[in-house]
């Protein structure tokens, strides 16, 4: 792979995973037991119930996973975010421009921006952020989406509020590779050796709507407003991400009005019809769930038996048992979500045909066939994507063992070469230009967890990558969609929306700004 950033995409691809995730007994007794009635009700605090401990100790170079995340985009600001090319969110910075060769970038930055401290910000703490982003040693989760043909991008003040990128070899990805880093404080970490374990990530310095006020291990990360807040002063003086780990006890907080937002799953959102008190939002995180074939397994090498169980499987059944209505999750067949540029689904859709199953099986000679099939044992969105597949090829006379796995345990063994299962279930939120899926498909792709190599694919991601004409570049990434189902390791099945469940109270969520892994774009905007 040679751009996008893999620590958080793996951190995201198997946080779908873990989102659902149950808890130990002692969490969910800190979850029930925890005070009532300080801070609820109250207008001027903001209460969100999260099934995961962020921590305190974040900081924009290495943190990555889903919570983590929320608290470093409640804490700092981006130059940008890029949520596709005629929907760029400025924040740090007014513009960006591309040069007419796409070679260099420009972002002219904001020049009444402070740091929580008093500090002001300036292009010294972009060039300082990007630079420390670069360094290997700093584990850094966007590293691999800055180097083009693997050569960093250079990045250069050219004056206080002007930075200028240059890129090795011309990207068309790259206004989104670029975007949704956030830039950290030069003055306070500069000559940092290990910025991953710094002690100063326990008490970050930000640019973002709110500062971070305590943390709870196990409990509670509270924040307070940043009144010097750029985009204006937040409108809630209190944000509270309160950790309940059990999702029975998240619901019932969320129905007692002791919380006020819970993302739920699809089977939870009927505990709230008739309730006037809690609205549900449902919405699109761009997000791809699916089964995938691991190729380091003998029984899954042949072509025809990979396609002959894309066609045992029923995917509407499998998207009903698992997420209740099309309300939540629309069938998926390409690799890309439907909001990603150059998505199509005229491919190979693998219809639900039992008998075309056997007659390939039979083809492939491959009878008595008996497979593993691996998923987060504590996600009940997989427990039954799991069993329904499991049925559905025993009617085409297929053995499938399933293999409940631990989320972190599943997490290693993808990544590594194994045998210990022929097949997977998991998901990814991975981007907008499809150049940023690349890592999941190329050979030897730092995500491609399948180990699926095909040389026309890397071909054509090497094409796309570099290629200006639009009309040309569809052409290619289409012809990839086609070219990735037709091999049959990779079997998409739902593009599910994630369902954030709010006190109707709540105003200003759109302004705000419902988007993928942080929830809220620009939470100062929220109020009652």
């Amino acid at each position: 792979m040679v751009r996008k950033n893999v620590n958080i995409l793996v951190a995201i691809l198997l946080s779908i995973l873990l989102v659902l995730a149950g808890c130990s007994s002692k969490t969910k007794d800190n979850a029930s037991t925890k005070e009532k009635g300080d801070t609820t009700n109250k207008p001027d605090t903001f209460i969100y119930g999260i099934d995961g401990d962020p921590g305190n100790a974040v900081n924009v170079i290495s943190t990555g996973d889903r919570y983590g995340l929320m608290e470093i985009k409640t804490i700092y600001s981006p130059l940008y975010m890029y949520n596709g090319k005629d929907n760029v969110k400025y924040f740090l910075a007014e513009s960006m421009t591309p040069s007419e060769d796409f070679l260099t970038y420009t972002a002219k930055l904001r020049k009444d921006v402070k740091w929580h401290d008093g500090q002001p910000f300036t292009a010294d703490d972009v060039v300082f952020t990007y630079e420390q982003m670069l360094k290997e040693e700093n584990g850094g989760w966007a590293r691999s989406q800055l180097i083009f043909n693997n050569q960093p991008v250079k990045v250069e003040k050219v004056d206080d509020y002007t930075v200028k990128f240059t890129l090795p070899t011309v990207s068309m990805g790259a206004m989104e590779a670029l975007g949704n880093i956030f830039i950290m404080p030069k003055h306070v970490y500069e000559g940092e050796a290990n910025i991953a374990n710094s002690p100063k990530n326990a008490t970050p310095v930000g640019t973002g709507p709110y500062k971070l006020k305590e943390y709870k291990a196990g409990e509670s990360v509270t924040f307070e407003k940043n009144d010097d807040y750029f985009l204006g002063a937040p409108k809630i003086a209190k944000v509270v991400y309160r950790i309940i780990m059990d999702p029975n006890t998240a619901t019932l907080a969320l129905q007692k009005g002791e919380i006020n937002a819970l993302a739920i799953q699809p089977s939870d959102t009927s505990k709230f019809k008739g309730n006037d008190n809690v609205a549900i939002k449902p919405y699109d995180e761009g997000r791809i769930g699916y089964l995938a074939f691991n190729l380091s397994s003998k029984a899954v090498q042949s072509k025809d038996v990979r396609t002959a169980i894309a066609f045992g499987l029923n995917r509407d059944e499998i998207n009903t048992a698992s997420y209740v209505s099309t309300d939540y999750s629309k069938p998926a067949y390409s690799f890309l979500p439907k909001k990603a540029t150059y998505f199509t689904d005229n491919v190979e859709k693998h219809k639900f045909d039992t008998k075309k199953a056997k007659d390939l099986l039979a083809k492939a000679g491959a009878s008595n066939l008996k497979l593993k099939l691996a998923f987060t044992a504590n996600n009940p969105i997989q427990q039954k994507q799991a069993a329904v597949i499991q049925q559905n090829l025993k009617a085409a006379g297929v053995s499938v063992e399933l293999v409940g796995m631990d989320a972190t345990a599943l997490s290693k063994k993808l990544q590594s070469v194994q045998t210990d299962f022929d097949m997977y279930l998991s998901g990814y939120i991975m981007g907008i230009d499809p150049d940023t899926f690349n890592s999941l498909f190329v050979t030897n792709g730092e995500a491609n967890y399948m180990h699926y190599s095909n040389p026309k694919v890397d071909e054509l991601f090497n094409q796309g990558r570099v290629e200006k004409d639009d009309a040309k570049r569809k052409a290619i990434y289409e012809e990839i969609q086609k070219l990735i189902i037709d091999d049959a390791a990779f079997y998409p099945l739902t593009e599910n929306k994630r369902i954030l469940s709010i006190d109707s109270r709540i105003k200003g969520i759109e302004e705000a700004a419902l988007v993928p892994v942080y929830t809220f774009e620009d939470m100062s905007k929220l109020s009652y």
